[in-house]
């Protein structure tokens, strides 16, 4: 689509880091686009810290294999462009935290403790994609800004969904995307 002069692909993205991954290099291989900004929900590790607010990655656990196919060993992996995702959100007044995120491909796995010990690294929420994709977006000299927002919460005793729904279908995710993209092109 074409949005104030602009070319822009959008896409879905598969679930997990190696899909989502393999999507951004299809995706740059067909229509040579170098810069990408990836959103989506994520599961809160800190729900005090993380409500109403989107997160801004700045790094994120490496708990899944794609990763490692394309960036040396390493717990954690830098989430290269945050402080330009927090520049433009400061810019437009959007509420944000940024921090530590999780990526595992592990899904329902996500157990107790686990996630206080992610939590204890001071990661605010797991995601599933990131990782893989900040990985690929390196090897292959790829522009990547990522944002999420926090639905389900997985730092109670009991695990709930309840926000889980409009994490992943608000449309303000996508507005926000292309407030980015504009300030970006």
């Amino acid at each position: 689509m074409t949005v104030n002069d602009k070319k822009i692909v959008f896409y879905l993205s598969e679930i997990g880091a190696a899909l989502a991954g393999t999507d951004v290099i299809e995706i740059n291989w067909l229509t040579g686009a170098d810069k990408f900004i990836l959103f989506g929900s994520a599961g809160a590790l800190d729900k005090e810290k993380t409500k109403g607010k989107f997160v801004i990655p700045s790094e994120a656990y490496r708990d899944e294999g794609m990763s490692y196919h394309y960036a040396c060993p390493a717990d954690y992996i830098t989430i290269k462009n945050a402080d330009v995702v927090e520049k433009i959100f400061t810019k437009h007044g959007l509420p944000f935290i940024k921090g530590r995120v999780w990526t595992t491909d592990a899904i329902y796995r996500e157990t107790r403790s686990l996630a206080e010990k992610r939590k204890k690294e001071g990661c605010l929420a797991v995601e599933m994609e990131l990782v893989g994709v900040q990985a690929v977006c390196d090897f292959y000299d790829i522009e990547l800004y990522d944002f999420l927002v926090t639905g389900d919460v997985v730092d109670t005793e009991d695990y709930t969904a309840d926000g889980l729904r409009e994490a992943n279908h608000d449309m303000q995710k996508f507005y926000t995307a292309l407030k980015i993209a504009e300030e970006l092109w």
